[in-house]
This record gives C-alpha cells, sequence and structure tokens, in this order.
C-alpha cells in the first residue's frame, strides 16, 4: 500500500528548528538550560547573556525565535530587556519567582508566558515550541494570576504613582541606576555600549525630569526608591 505524500507545510513543521537565546546572570544556570535544550533535535541556542546591555545587543543580533529570559538581574531585569528589544523575538520569562506581582509585571512589558526554573527540561522544550507558535504558556497557577490581573481581581500590589520615575524612558532609568551605585560616565558608556556624550545625555535628562540639582541628590532620590 502506498503512504500519502506528506504536504509541504508538514515538510516544514517536522524540519524547523527553533532558535533560542538564554539570557540568565547565573553562569551554571544557563549552561543546564543549554545542555537540556541541546537534546532536542529541533533546538538551537543561537546565544546568551548575563546581563541588561549584553542580552539586548545579542537578540537585536541573533534575532532568535525565543528569548527564555530572566526576570531578576542586578542591571534591571527582564523588563528592561523586553522594553528595549526589536528583534521580533518572542520572550517567555524563566524564573526562580513565582510571585504575583513578578509574573504580572512581564506579561504587561510583552512576555508571552511564564515558567519557573523547577520546570523540567522536556516541558520547558515543549513551552519553547508552544510560545513560537503563538501560544501562551504558563506554569501551573500562575495563569490565574494573569487573569486576576485583567479582571480586577489580583491581589498583587500595584506599584505607586511616581510621575517622575515613570517619565523617565528605560535607557534613562539604566543610566539612574548605573549612576545610583557610583559608576563614573565613562563606566556607564562601557555597560550600556554607548558613547559618554549619551551617557551625559541621558544623565541630563534624568536630572531635569527627577527635578533634582546634582548627583548626589539624584543618588539619594534614587536610594529612597531602592532603584540600585
Amino acid at each position: 500500500m502506498s503512504s500519502t505524500p506528506a504536504t509541504p507545510s508538514e515538510i516544514s513543521e517536522s524540519t524547523r528548528r527553533f532558535r533560542v537565546f538564554l539570557v540568565d546572570d547565573h553562569a551554571v544556570f544557563r549552561s543546564g538550560v543549554r545542555a537540556e535544550l541541546g537534546r532536542e533535535q529541533d533546538m538551537e541556542i543561537v546565544g546568551e547573556a548575563g546581563g541588561v546591555a549584553e542580552a539586548i545587543a545579542g537578540i537585536d543580533s541573533t534575532k532568535p525565535d525565543v528569548v527564555l529570559l530572566d526576570v531578576h538581574m542586578p542591571d534591571g531585569g527582564g523588563v528592561a530587556v523586553l522594553g528595549r528589544i526589536d528583534s521580533g523575538s518572542v520572550c517567555l520569562a524563566l524564573s526562580v519567582s513565582d510571585a504575583a506581582e513578578d509574573v504580572i509585571a512581564v506579561i504587561r512589558a510583552g512576555a508571552r508566558g511564564y515558567v519557573t526554573k523547577t520546570i523540567s527540561g522536556p516541558d520547558l522544550a515543549d513551552a519553547v515550541r508552544r510560545v513560537a507558535g503563538g501560544d501562551a504558556v504558563f506554569s501551573p497557577r500562575l495563569a490565574g494570576f494573569v487573569l486576576d490581573s485583567f479582571t480586577g481581581r489580583s491581589t498583587a500590589p500595584e506599584p505607586p504613582l511616581d510621575p517622575e520615575l515613570d517619565s523617565l524612558t528605560p535607557r534613562e532609568l539604566e543610566v539612574l541606576r548605573l549612576l545610583a551605585r557610583g559608576y563614573t560616565y565613562r563606566e556607564i558608556a562601557e555597560e550600556l555600549v554607548i558613547s559618554v556624550k549619551t551617557v551625559e545625555t541621558h544623565a541630563s535628562n534624568v536630572l531635569r525630569k527627577t527635578q533634582q540639582s546634582n548627583r548626589n541628590a539624584l543618588t539619594r532620590w534614587a536610594h529612597r526608591r531602592r532603584i540600585d
């Protein structure tokens, strides 16, 4: 009995490789994820990063199908990355946190799903395939946080209104964080891969928007808001 030839769409689906970029500030964890996904014939790790600036540059350069994105990192975390990438990649948050406020924050910022780091390798690979295909994917119980948020029943605390802080762009917020940590303009330029002149412009905008007179006052302002 002759078999029915595969259609072009079936062939393309069976041979598709999902290009994945890893963002996490723990190198050992990235190594483990790379090993797990490397067992999957349809997965290809095209890059990785341990910080926000490195992640943005790498994602925009490699244009992966899916970004596995840590939520908390010292230099801004997943929300900072989501606000600045323009590669068209789908982002799946992968975090140790299962706090409602973290889930809601990254979903509002544009992530397509949220899974915790307790997920198994095969389940993670399946989650990558699903978000690449257009699905929204969540670890058990986390989807409820998102539904509650959109229906107004969320118990997660809303961030306090802070017009001055809200007026800052994602890049200005990054500069503010580094200024608050004591970085020089040159060190900020190297960290964010921009010119010193651009850092000076961002710093001037931050001072103007936050209505602070100098860097010392700005640092105290940032520390009161725990921006560091």
